[in-house]
């Protein structure tokens, strides 16, 4: 696929309004901030590009799905869909307050919200249950699960990157954000998920790696799905804990963090 430099360009200027929209809720409230950093541009390419949705009427039969099962990063996606018109952009300013919408995980209280999550390990199911039944149907609806390096030592995830190929799936992608980190430590130095890549072939799934953090590549492997007929596609995010922010990139402490008014100033100025 030939890289159309313009569309390349406009989504990355999208991803850095949604990082800054990230930044001012971690200045606010404290959130998962590295998390939400390192998935922005795979968010972004999917609902300003690729997924097929309608804010005016979120339940549209045709639409396609997102699960973002590592729930705690959902800060990026309530930008997202804010960015996208579901609500007002102006209404994130709530986040976690008493009876807002935006809770600390996904709530389906927020228009485009398709699962609440949270307790990890559970979104790759629900959405091949829901990929299973989009065929049934007949339909072309896409169904796309971004799932975390650590929430994947959860065996559950694995059960169902078992059972999906069984069902033929093409038109289910697990995207892992492969940001190295989790809540305690490096992933390296929890339980270590290399040769990852290979686990998902094993299972039956085209698998293809990218750099997550790249918005051309990451453009190129969602424009190439599915990357097999019938079998489910796995896209192995290679991506950037804090990404975009020099002081939380790559560091454990980006997992979950309150900003201070000159770390915010700074992270403003480098976005």
């Amino acid at each position: 696929m030939g890289i159309n430099e313009d569309l390349i360009s406009k989504l990355e200027d999208k991803a850095a309004v949604i990082r800054r929209h990230v930044v001012k809720i971690a200045a606010t409230t404290g959130c998962h901030i590295g998390g939400a950093m390192s998935v922005t541009d795979i968010i972004t390419a999917l609902y300003f590009h690729f997924m097929k949705i309608d804010p005016q009427n979120p339940q549209l039969s045709e639409r396609d799905y997102c699960i973002l099962s590592k729930g705690h990063t959902v800060p990026a996606l309530y930008a997202a869909l804010a960015e996208r018109g579901f609500f007002p952009v102006e209404s994130l300013s709530t986040y976690q307050q008493l009876n807002s919408i935006f809770a600390g995980h996904p709530t389906m209280k927020a228009p485009g919200i398709e699962l609440a999550t949270g307790s990890l390990g559970h979104g790759l199911s629900v959405g091949m249950g829901i990929a299973v039944a989009v065929k049934a149907d007949g339909e072309e609806n896409k169904v796309y699960v971004i799932v975390g390096d650590g929430e994947i030592q959860e065996g559950s995830v694995w059960e169902a990157a078992m059972s999906a190929p069984r069902h033929q799936l093409d038109n289910l992608v697990a995207i892992v954000d492969y940001n190295q980190f989790q809540a305690s430590a490096a992933v390296k130095d929890i339980l270590p998920l290399d040769p990852l890549a290979d686990k998902w072939k094993s299972f039956g799934w085209a698998v293809c790696e990218i750099d997550g953090n790249d918005m051309a590549q990451v453009v190129k492997a969602l424009a190439n799905i599915p990357a097999e007929l019938k079998k489910p596609t796995a896209i192995i995010a290679h991506t950037v804990k804090g990404k975009g922010v020099s002081f939380l990139e790559a560091q454990r402490r980006a997992h979950y963090t309150k900003l201070t008014p000159e770390e915010t100033e700074q992270a403003y100025r480098e976005l």
